[in-house]
Formats: structure tokens, C-alpha cells, sequence
């Protein structure tokens, strides 16, 4: 693509030249900060910052909760808002986002009015944000950092037609990416919803093609291979409470992860004073978060270590391989019984008793068989594993490339004056689920 005719330099090692003809000005000059907190009484959506964009929070319980959001700030079509915050730890967080309407977020991020076109703002510092221009300007033991911080930061400035023209060219190449992407992330939902349909079918059905099946006399159970047991949960699992004597492996369950040491989780919230009502945990425990039973967070341990009093830790009583119930109470079968059984005003406060859990009817292969089963479920979820890491990589390499011409075109390196834009439409790229915000460990400012 062609470049300007003319360049000046900028004494910048990681943009050492602008257009002749832009200006170089500071930020304080083209953006204010804004700091309006929320009035009380008014209720505003909570947004969050995910991946780059500023979206609604659905999920209010996740992470650092608030007592209220009396001290979270108001923000507005055309704002800017960034995360400047733990700039040592997080290298890989995209901390910019242009807000497309009214809400209230933490008041622990720089809110920015843009002075002339905020999406062509937006631009240039998500391309600042990309080129690691941030980091190493903060202090303290966070390396967080503020407008104060970057209010005298230079930045490019062409005429505000081209800027128009910028932001345009971006939209028009970015939505046609997006589309893309969106593609590519739907294959690895129905890649996702087959490797669950297969693994359900190997749980509930076993490995025997053709096998006989009877009817197990459970409704959500159905029929089962004939030489198969159904009994209820208390005759193979049992909490017991251990004490323990030494220092332990503190453990964490994600959702997504499983259960895994905690310097490993991704998480960083989890602070007590006392262990004292900790439960001690041992491999091929079946351990539980008891508030999200109905999304079937059960999983197998693989560590001796300790978890917090929320989760149920249960012990096996018979010969089992609980990597096989974990699995098993993953199915959407499994899943409805155990949201049917938890207790609750709303579904993110349900809570699932150890007499409840109990209760529920389950299947019980022979232990040489679960073993043999939980063998095939790691060969198709490895399978699918691989299937997904292609797709994976191609997301990857196609945000690479959307970076790329974004830096390129708003630090003036490409010319895209004289294209002529068409008519398009312009394409979002869809947002994971937001129990992944970047920003829910976010510590709030007072």
C-alpha cells in the first residue's frame, strides 16, 4: 500500500516518523479526562472492559464484587476508557476500549472526552496499547498509572477530514475481518457442542457398540447398558472431614480450568487470614463449587492440597474413577438435576447441599470400564483439541494482522486518503463470555 510523500521524524524509537503534515500534539490537547461518578439512586448498566471492547457485564458476581457501585464513575457514547492499572504483572491484556453507550464502570480506569473524533482516538491508542507504549510509565508495586501520567504523551494528529476518512477505511477493512473471525469462532462452537455430544454419548452408553441397554427407571438417566448399576450418589461419594497437620497447596476451581494450584489460576482474589475451616483434598476426590452445580463445575482432583469451605469435597467410597463423574456430571442431564436440586433466589446464588447431592440417582459402571472411559474421553478431547488450536491460531493470525494495519494506517505509515470506501456493514467482533473479563479482579479505587 502507498505511503505519504513526505515524512518528519519524531525522536520516537517505536514511531520514528509522522506525515509531514500532521501535527504532533499532546494528549491532554485532544482528550480530557472525565470523572463523573454515579449519582445515587439512578441505576445505570454495569459495563466491563473484554478484549478490547466495553460491553455489559452479565455475570455481577464474578470476580471482585462490590458492596454497591456507588464509587463507579458514569461513562458515555464517544468515551475512551483505559486500564492503566498492574502494568508489571499483565503484559497480554488489551487495555483500551471506545465506549457505544451510557453505563457505569469501575472508577479505577482513565475515562477519557475526546476533543474531535473519538473512534479515530480510539484507534490511535489501541494501536499505542498494541505497541506496548504503556508499560514501564507506572510506579509503585502495581506499575499503575493515570491521565496525569500520560496527559503529556504525543500524539499523531492529522486534519479531522482525515481523520474521518482513517476511521472509515478501518471499519470498512476491520468489519470485513470480523466477519471472519465470527466465522471461525462459530466453528469452534459447533466443534465444542459435538465434542460434548460425543463425550455424553460415551458416559451414558459406554464403549460397547450394540451393548444391551435396560431402562435404568430414572427419567434424565434413560437406559443404560444392561450390566451397569444405578445407585444414589451417598452410596459412592461421601464428605468427610479431614484435618491437616502441614502446609498445604492452596487449590482454586475455575469453570474453565478445573481444579489447579493456586499460583497457577489466573485469578488473583483469593486472600484469608485462616485456614482453620479449610477441607483438605486428595486425588480422585470429586470436588464441587456447591453455587454452580447447575453448570456443572465438578471436577476430578489431580492434587493433594486444601480448598476454601465454599466447595464440596467428596471421597470415594467404592472403587471409582471420579474422572469418569466428572465427566458424567458435566452432561446437560446431569447438569438440569443438580440446578433442580440447588437451593436459591436466583441462579448465580444457588447452592447445592450435601443431602441434595446425595439424592441424586447416578450410574455405576464397572471401575475397569470407567477407566477405559475416561481413556477415550482424553482421546476426543484431544482430538478436539487440536481441531480447535488450528482455528485457534488463525483467529490469532488474523488479530495480528488487524493490529498491524490499524497501527499502520492511524500513525500515518499507510495512505489510505484516495481509497474509495463502499457502502458496508459494520461487524462487531462476538465477545466470549464475559465470566472471562479481563477486569474482574480490577481493585477499585476509594
Amino acid at each position: 500500500m502507498r505511503r505519504y510523500e513526505a515524512y518528519k521524524d519524531t525522536g520516537l524509537f517505536w514511531l520514528p516518523q509522522i506525515p509531514q503534515k500532521w501535527e504532533w500534539k499532546f494528549l491532554s490537547q485532544v482528550a480530557k479526562e472525565q470523572k463523573d461518578r454515579k449519582p445515587e439512586n439512578i441505576d445505570f448498566a454495569v459495563m466491563s472492559l473484554s478484549y478490547g471492547n466495553i460491553i455489559r457485564k452479565k455475570n455481577l458476581s464474578a470476580g471482585l464484587v462490590p458492596e454497591n457501585y456507588n464509587n463507579y464513575q458514569v461513562i458515555r457514547k464517544g468515551n475512551i476508557i483505559l486500564r492503566l492499572t498492574d502494568l508489571q504483572n499483565d503484559h497480554t491484556s488489551l487495555r483500551t476500549g471506545l465506549a457505544r453507550e451510557t453505563g457505569i464502570i469501575t472508577s479505577a480506569y482513565t475515562c477519557l472526552l475526546p476533543l474531535s473524533n473519538s473512534a479515530y482516538l480510539h484507534y490511535l491508542l489501541h494501536a499505542y496499547d498494541i505497541r506496548k507504549v504503556f508499560y514501564g510509565m507506572g510506579g509503585g508495586v502495581r506499575q499503575s498509572i493515570g491521565y496525569k501520567d500520560i496527559r503529556n504523551m504525543c500524539v499523531p494528529c492529522p486534519s479531522r477530514e482525515e481523520q474521518d476518512q482513517i476511521v472509515r477505511y478501518l471499519e470498512w477493512q476491520t468489519s470485513k475481518i470480523n466477519r471472519l473471525i465470527n466465522a471461525k469462532k462459530c466453528t469452534i462452537s459447533l466443534l465444542e457442542e459435538q465434542k460434548r455430544s460425543v463425550i455424553t454419548h460415551v458416559v451414558t452408553r459406554g464403549l460397547v457398540q450394540n451393548a444391551e441397554l435396560v431402562d435404568s427407571g430414572i427419567d434424565y438417566i434413560g437406559q443404560v447398558p444392561a450390566h451397569w448399576k444405578v445407585l444414589l450418589n451417598h452410596r459412592i461419594y461421601k464428605e468427610k472431614s479431614r484435618k491437616f497437620d502441614r502446609e498445604e497447596t492452596v487449590l482454586s476451581l475455575s469453570q474453565k480450568d478445573g481444579l489447579l494450584p493456586y499460583e497457577n489460576m489466573k485469578e488473583r482474589s483469593l486472600h484469608t487470614a485462616s485456614y482453620e475451616n479449610w477441607k483438605l483434598v486428595f486425588p480422585n476426590d470429586l470436588v464441587l463449587n456447591r453455587f454452580k452445580a447447575h453448570l456443572g463445575v465438578f471436577f476430578s482432583s489431580n492434587y493433594r492440597g486444601i480448598v476454601t469451605f465454599h466447595y464440596g469435597v467428596y471421597e470415594p467410597v467404592m472403587k471409582i474413577a471420579s474422572k469418569y463423574y466428572e465427566a458424567l456430571y458435566h452432561t446437560p442431564e446431569f447438569r438440569r438435576v443438580f440446578a433442580s436440586k440447588s437451593n436459591g433466589m436466583t441462579v448465580g446464588l444457588q447452592n447445592l447441599s450435601n443431602t441434595n447431592f446425595y439424592s441424586v440417582y447416578t450410574v455405576y459402571p464397572p471401575y475397569e470400564e470407567q477407566c477405559q472411559i475416561v481413556c477415550k474421553i482424553e482421546e476426543i478431547e484431544e482430538k478436539y483439541r487440536k481441531l480447535i488450536a488450528k482455528i485457534d491460531q488463525q483467529i490469532d493470525c488474523l488479530h495480528e494482522y488487524e493490529n498491524r494495519l490499524i497501527s499502520d494506517v492511524v500513525t500515518g505509515q499507510i495512505d489510505v486518503r484516495n481509497i474509495e470506501v463502499p457502502d458496508f456493514e459494520l461487524v462487531e467482533e462476538a465477545v466470549d463470555d464475559t465470566d472471562a473479563d479481563e477486569d474482574v479482579n480490577v481493585e477499585e479505587e476509594e
